[in-house]
Parts: C-alpha cells; structure tokens; sequence
C-alpha cells in the first residue's frame, strides 16, 4: 500500500489546480531528504514534475524547486539533463521577458550543466526570442539573459545570477572552454569571456563567484592564454581577428585594496589598476579571492604567460594582498603564485627580482582542483 507520501505526490497530477498546488506545497519540504520518494516507478514523479513547469506560476515554482533539490541524484539528473523537450521547455521560458520563474530554471540549468550531456546547448540552434537576442543559438541567448538581465534589467522578476554557475560548469569541458575564449564571427568576433567578466566586482556575490569559477576554468585551455592576457582590442600579434581579452584588470581589482604602491611597483602596471579610490575595497569572500589567484596561476603555466604577468607587475599586488588578508587559503593560494612567476627561468642565473626570497617552484594546478562550481544548487 502507498504511504501517505506517495499518495501526495499522485496529486500533482490532479485535474484540480488547487489540490495540484497544496500537493506541490507540501512536498517541496520534503524534496531535500526524501529523493527516493520522486523517483517511484521508474521516475514517474519526475515526468510530472517536468510538466508541472509550464503550469501556473505557483505551481511551477514548487515543482522547479523540488527538481532542484533532489537533481544532485545521478539518476534523477540524467533524466532530466537528456530530455530534449524539457530543455526547450527551460529554454523558452527563461527568455521570456515575462517569465515569473526565471531564477528558479536558471537554478536549475546550474545543476543540470553537471552532467556531460548538456554540452549539447552549445550546438543547439532555437528560434530567436526578438526582444532578448538576434542570435539563433540557445548558448548565445542565455548570455544575453545573463549579461541584459541583471538586476531586473530584462526581466523585472529575475537577475538570472545563477546562470553563473551554468557556465562555469560548461567551462569544465574543453568544447565550452573554446566556445568562451574565442572570438565569435556571428557576433563582431566578441569574445563570450568579455561579457562574462565585466561582472567580477557585481554586487551580487553568486555572479562574482560563478563568473570567477567560469574564468578559472576557460583558464584551463592553454592554447587561449595569449588571448586572454592581451590588453589590446586589436594585437597584431593574435591570429586574425587579432582581438584580446584584457582579462587581467578584472581579475585584478578585486585581490586589491586601498594600498599605494611605490613608482617601481607602478611601473608597468595596467592602467585600470593605477590610481584607484582611497575607499576602494578587496574582495571579501576568500573562495572568490582564491579562485582568482588559482586562474593567475594557471594563466603562468607558460614561460610566455609569467613574462606578461612580470611586466604587468602582479607581484606587488599579489604581495600587497597576502599582507592584508588573513584567510590562510587565500595567504596559500598567494604563495604558489609568487613561487611560480617569481622563480628562476631556465637559463637564468638568479631569481626575478622582487622575488619570495627563494628559489621558485612550479606547483601545477590541476584541472578540478578544489572546485567551488561542483556544488549542486539545493532551496530551502
């Protein structure tokens, strides 16, 4: 015999809407440590709930919540992550301007993006919502929510902060690495990364934390480094369409605080980074700082790499941060960074001047290394 429980979940198939909305109410409580009970006959519950989406607003909210609780089960995640229709579904709600469910299927997309199938939004062509984007691709068009979105600015009941993480997590596979660190032809050869990292000082600390873990990963892909390290918008010295990055400030800024810095330490240094308010504020959460110390790093897996990031004089303010911050991680993450771009180069007598006082070591960092964007969304 079927439990009270389970008798509750056969009522979000109810013809009532009332008893389909009481139903979805009170299971939501239950949907962080009951996962087993959605998954009876071969996933039943889920095809309801995948359903439930479109119905009204309330309704919808309840059932997006419950599938964004219990998506961290593999087999639950599967089903919905290699459900084409349902990810149309997500996909031509979360661009409506008048969607009231947004964030919630941005959440969503967050944790579907866990599973290596979803890599097919990046190849995916849909009809052109008009009023958010001109491009036929669905990757282009959660970008647009993302980057026109926030704050209410598209939609006045989402910010869309949360698709963040989605691509972040699309940025852990090589295909949507090369997608987010190249320049795109139908788009003015406008690198994705660029829109991404105008948002590393947002007020919003999810778009901070799921920008930084989006650009650690695209860091991964070495071949795009002297893309990234470039500050100019047109280097003869990239490949055609010879168009940089200039990653560097925006990961920058926020390891910096209100310290001044002598004229040797200026010299050089990126012109964003000179001259900033005397009130200007480091980067509070320690994650967020430690992941941005993690992309320097990677970013000096090359000879090429720590050169650029010598000249552009990162020492001082990774010195100027490891003095003035107390989290030991982010102290850490600091002095794997120096040891690298300040050691010996081979063929060098002596260590870079202004070093750690030593001998530098190459510390590797591998690829999912600590990483914060594993995280499966959960709503209380």
């Amino acid at each position: 015999m079927p439990t009270e429980l389970e008798e509750l979940v056969e009522f979000l198939h109810h013809g009532n809407t009332q008893i389909r909305q009481v139903a979805a109410d009170h299971l939501v409580g239950y949907s962080q440590s009951h996962t087993s009970l959605f998954k009876r006959d071969q996933l039943t519950p889920i095809k309801g709930l995948k359903l439930l989406v479109k119905d009204y607003a309330p309704i919808a909210k309840n059932a997006l919540t419950i599938l964004i609780n219990i998506s961290h089960d593999s087999e639950v995640l599967k089903s919905l992550a290699k459900d084409d229709a349902f990810l149309e579904t997500l996909l031509s709600r979360i661009t409506s301007k008048k969607e009231q469910n947004a964030n919630e299927m941005a959440m969503l997309l967050a944790n579907m993006a866990k599973d290596d199938s979803l890599q097919r939004v990046l190849e995916l062509r849909r009809d052109i919502p008009k009023e958010l984007s001109t491009s036929k691709w669905a990757i282009d068009q959660l970008l647009d929510c993302f980057v026109k979105g926030a704050e209410g600015s598209y939609n006045k009941h989402a910010d869309f902060d949360y698709l963040s993480y989605f691509f972040a997590d699309l940025a852990k596979f090589p295909q949507g690495r090369t997608y987010l660190t190249s320049p795109q032809p139908h788009d003015s050869n406008i690198i994705p990364l660029t829109k991404l990292q105008v948002f590393t000082s947002h007020a919003s600390h999810i778009r901070r934390l799921g920008v930084a873990s989006a650009i650690k990963n695209s860091a991964f892909l070495v071949s795009s480094h002297e893309i990234l390290l470039s500050n100019l918008s047109l280097d003869p010295a990239l490949p055609p369409p010879s168009i940089g990055a200039n990653l560097l400030p925006y990961i920058l800024l926020p390891l910096m605080g209100p310290e001044e810095y002598s004229d040797e330490d200026t010299d050089g240094m990126l012109d964003e980074l000179q001259l900033l308010e005397p009130d200007k504020e480091r980067e509070k959460d320690a994650e967020i700082m430690k992941t941005h110390l993690e992309t320097l790093l990677l970013l000096s897996t090359t000879k090429e790499g720590r050169e650029v990031l010598r000249k552009v004089k990162v020492y001082p303010i990774v010195r100027e941060c490891h003095l003035h911050v107390e989290d030991e991680s982010v102290r850490e993450a600091c002095d794997r960074l120096v040891q690298v771009i300040m050691r010996k180069e081979e063929g060098e007598e002596d260590d870079v001047p202004n070093g750690s006082g030593g001998g530098g070591r190459l510390v590797e960092l591998k690829e999912g290394e600590d990483d914060e964007d594993e995280r499966i969304i959960d709503i209380c």
